[in-house]
């Protein structure tokens, strides 16, 4: 496994003008038409970019999106042009992606088919969620009786995204594209969700990226239902009532608020070993189950 000062090392070597860092991504200008995704080990919780890396995730997380373009293509175009293109630099080979440029759409579009996280939250204090109403009786991990779409602010880097209703979205990009966001969206996780139950997983919820193309269409672009962007549980283990078992970064934050003893009002301390390798195992587990490849 690459160390994490060695992973970095790559981004370093990139003889390409940066553009923009994430928490997980630096990108980079190739040409006029396309960038660089190149993702890292880093993993972030509660709006922090925690010191210490999962060797491999930003390789599962690269091949696993290009697994679901491939699978998603027939719904809409995505931003992936090649994983193996001779302008990727040797160094991040594997973990980046020559993507076309967009005008991306400034709104974190959300998808969720089951009560969880901060959704979980507003539901207790409104019976609704991001202005959805929803049946009573819910409880956490409970399925909703349709998908719905929650969209968020995109926040700058070490801020939180901010849940915003669909009249909202509307109100800043227009009921045409507001409509098309959602109906994307709605469509991408259900042709997603479907395809993980074959294979035991449900999809509790996910959220997408979209920009415009040259022509003005919507593109699918960033990472796609990967451990990062989603929450993944085993379907066999699912109960309501209580917190799932999960194949995403839920170990991390479960043990930052638990036996780390982080009062989440400084720095998170560094990841324990233990910690570090269940993580990347489940983000290995989550790539092989869905794909079918060894990685």
């Amino acid at each position: 496994m690459p160390s994490a000062s060695r992973v970095e090392s790559f981004v370093a070597e990139i003889d390409l003008p940066h553009v923009a860092s994430g928490k997980v991504r630096d990108i980079y200008a190739v040409d006029d038409e396309h960038l660089l995704f190149v993702t890292s080990d880093r993993i972030s919780a509660f709006d922090y970019v925690l010191s210490t890396p999962i060797p491999d995730k930003g390789e599962v997380l690269t091949r696993l999106s290009a697994w679901w373009f491939a699978q998603l293509a027939d719904l809409v175009p995505n931003h992936l042009v090649s994983l193996d293109d001779p302008r990727i630099p040797e160094s991040v080979r594997g973990r980046a992606m020559l993507v076309r440029r967009l005008s991306m759409v400034p709104v974190e579009c959300v998808a969720r088919g089951y009560l969880a996280g901060s959704g979980l939250s507003e539901y207790a204090a409104s019976q609704s969620v991001c202005g959805v109403a929803l049946p009573g009786g819910l409880v956490d991990g409970s399925q909703l009786p349709q998908p719905i779409f929650t969209p968020a602010t995109k926040a700058e880097l070490g801020d939180h995204d901010e849940n915003v209703s669909f009249e909202q979205v509307a109100a800043v990009h227009g009921d045409e594209l507001a409509s098309q966001l959602r109906e994307l969206t709605i469509a991408v996780y259900s042709r997603g969700r479907e395809i993980a139950a074959e294979r035991g997983i449900i999809v509790a919820d996910t959220k997408f990226e979209f920009g415009r193309d040259v022509d003005g269409s919507l593109v699918l672009a960033d990472e796609v239902l990967t451990p990062d962007s989603s929450r993944f549980w085993p379907a066999d283990q699912w109960n309501t009532g209580r917190p799932q078992p999960s194949y995403d970064k839920q170990y991390v934050r479960d043990w930052l608020t638990g036996a780390s003893g982080w009062d989440r009002n400084s720095e998170p301390p560094p990841l324990p070993d233990d910690v570090v390798a269940a993580t990347r195992a489940k983000y290995v587990e989550a790539y092989e189950r869905l794909t079918g490849e060894t990685f």
